[in-house]
C-alpha cells in the first residue's frame, strides 16, 4: 500500500523496473508467475521467497491474498462490473 503515485505508476508500466526493494521483486515474481498459471509454481519459487526472508505463513499469506485478488477480478469480470 502506498500513496507514491510514480510508483504505482512504475509497477503498473513494468514491475520487474519499479523502484522495489530485490525482497518485494522476489515477491512479485511471484505473484506474477501464481497468477499466470498457478500449476507451474514450484518448490523452487518457495526457496526463494524464504531466501528474500518470508516465512511459511508470510508465503501463505502472499498466497492467499494474490489468490483472492486474482478470484475477485475474475468473478467481477464475468459479472461486467465496471463496464457501462
Amino acid at each position: 500500500m502506498t500513496l507514491d503515485k510514480g510508483l504505482v505508476e512504475a509497477l503498473e508500466r513494468d514491475y520487474t523496473t519499479a523502484p522495489v526493494t530485490e525482497r518485494e521483486r522476489v515477491m512479485l515474481d511471484y505473484v506474477v508467475k501464481l497468477t499466470k498459471d498457478a500449476t507451474k509454481v514450484l518448490k523452487d519459487d518457495h526457496d526463494r521467497l524464504r531466501v528474500a526472508g518470508f516465512d511459511d505463513k508470510a508465503i501463505l499469506q502472499i498466497t492467499l491474498i494474490a489468490s483472492w485478488f486474482n478470484y475477485i477480478n475474475r468473478v467481477a469480470d464475468a459479472l461486467g462490473v465496471g463496464r457501462e
